[in-house]
């Protein structure tokens, strides 16, 4: 990834279905991915293909990256002090194994998801955590994107224990911006899933499901 994802994810206002104490991001549909933007990244290759699928758990997306980079990406606002936990299902078929995922050449993952904060007048002074399903490193590896100190790499899934299975995972985003940004943030501004290979030139295929905030 070339710079911060606000710069290349037009973010979109949309109905955000909203339960006790839960905030449901995406309703994953045909609809829905019509409506979102797909941008890609500059300098990549190709987009990342993403596609609507169903199983016994919902609806979820496909994406598969081939020398690819482009993201989907929604504009929200969620209250960090009602639901501050981001809770995350995903699967990774095919992943990115032998990459330096904190370097420059390597910088890709098979999945990820933004969480975004706005601190400035410019898409370039945002902050973001970007939870990642790693191909190499372990669960609670963390490190600041090459390209950026502004967005910290967090990983929340590995295929190096869970490669072609469904993982559910969660984290407290509120308590993540205080670690890792030292700033207290109460209400986040925006979302964004993303599959990119634009930097190794591989391929990968990753399916997410169930993104949604939660109290606890």
């Amino acid at each position: 990834m070339n710079l911060l994802i606000q710069t290349f994810i037009i973010l979109l206002f949309s109905s955000i279905i909203i339960h006790a104490n839960e905030v449901k991001v995406f309703d994953f549909t045909d609809t829905e991915l019509s409506q979102l933007e797909v941008r890609k990244v500059r300098g990549a290759d190709n987009k990342t293909i993403y596609t609507v699928g169903t199983n016994e758990n919902g609806n979820f997306i496909k994406a598969v990256a081939d020398n690819a980079a482009s993201g989907l990406g929604k504009e929200l606002k969620i209250d960090l002090n009602k639901t501050p936990f981001i809770n995350i299902t995903w699967k990774i078929e095919k992943d990115l194994a032998g990459i330096k995922e904190n370097t420059k050449k390597g910088h890709d993952f098979a999945a990820r998801v933004f969480a975004i904060k706005k601190t400035g007048a410019t898409a370039l002074s945002n902050r973001a955590i970007n939870y990642v399903f790693s191909s190499n490193n372990e669960i609670g590896f963390n490190s600041p994107s090459p390209y950026t100190k502004k967005s910290i790499d967090n990983v929340l899934a590995t295929t190096i224990y869970n490669l072609n299975e469904w993982v559910t995972v969660k984290a407290n985003v509120k308590e993540d911006f205080k670690k890792f940004h030292d700033l207290d943030v109460n209400e986040l501004d925006g979302l964004a899933i993303m599959s990119d290979t634009d930097n190794s030139k591989m391929k990968t295929i990753a399916y997410y499901q169930n993104i949604y905030f939660s109290e606890n």
